[in-house]
């Protein structure tokens, strides 16, 4: 098959030089999701790579099996001779990846059944409030026929200004609007199933706040309380005693984006 098969394994490695070029000079809606796309790509196709790897491997490895083509055929064989060590690795790499998406898919349904129980009990309304003293917030998707929830606690509602509180609501909206936790999980999926692909996981996490940030701006119609809002939710959470996931999901890395929000 030659060295061109292992192509879609390593082309992933380009992924830090993407992120970083894509965060510097694309608007943050276009960086968002075009590294999302680009991940998804990539990891698709390192997959299946592994995929074919595993069949031909399968092919070389058990010359008694009943494959299409005649891959088991000698000929074959001799005209791949390294394809056996590739493909018995590729299986148990397919096998890992196969495993790990999937249980990133469960948790991610665990986490979003989670959410939607512990607001059961609370009135249907665009933004739930929790009585919690931690203080955190976080855009909840909808599902089919049911639209998404904004959830804030009491804490964080109490450490903001009325104007920050809507600059708040106003990023929470774009997250529902955009549906970034599309583009999320695609990212944290095509990072467990090639880790070369991590960065553009974390460059789509910024990206998506600054995406949701910049709507935000537009909304409320001032960048500086929305640069306000982000920096003290930001300390409120990082303040709190046992600061939740959420809370540190919704910071981001608050320095740049408050920069580039002033800038």
């Amino acid at each position: 098959m030659g060295l061109f098969v292992f192509l879609p394994l390593v082309l992933p490695l380009s992924a830090w030089p993407v992120a970083r070029l894509a965060e510097l000079h694309l608007h943050p809606r276009t960086a968002t999701r075009l590294l999302a796309w680009v991940a998804a790509v990539m990891a698709g196709c390192s997959t299946l790579c592994l995929a074919l790897l595993g069949v031909a491997g399968s092919a070389y490895l058990l010359p008694g099996n009943q494959l299409p083509d005649s891959w088991a055929e000698p000929e074959v064989r001799a005209a791949v001779r390294y394809d056996g060590a590739a493909g018995g690795a590729a299986i148990p790499a397919f096998g890992l990846v196969a495993v790990a998406c999937g249980r990133t898919l469960w948790r991610h349904r665990r986490v979003t059944r989670r959410a939607r129980r512990a607001l059961a009990g609370l009135r249907d309304a665009p933004v739930a409030v929790l009585p919690d003293a931690t203080p955190y917030a976080y855009a909840l998707p909808g599902t089919p026929g049911t639209p998404g929830r904004i959830v804030v606690t009491t804490a964080l509602l109490d450490g903001l200004t009325p104007a920050e509180r809507r600059a708040l609501f106003a990023h929470e909206r774009a997250h529902l609007a955009a549906r970034h936790h599309r583009h999320l999980l695609a990212v944290h999926l095509a990072a467990r199933a090639n880790p070369f692909l991590r960065p553009l996981r974390s460059a789509v996490v910024y990206t998506a706040e600054r995406w949701a940030d910049e709507d935000a701006a537009r909304a409320v119609g001032d960048r500086r309380v929305v640069a306000r809002a982000i920096g003290r939710a930001a300390l409120l959470s990082s303040a709190a005693p046992t600061p939740t996931l959420a809370a540190l999901a919704t910071t981001g890395p608050v320095p740049r984006r408050v920069a580039a929000l002033l800038a």
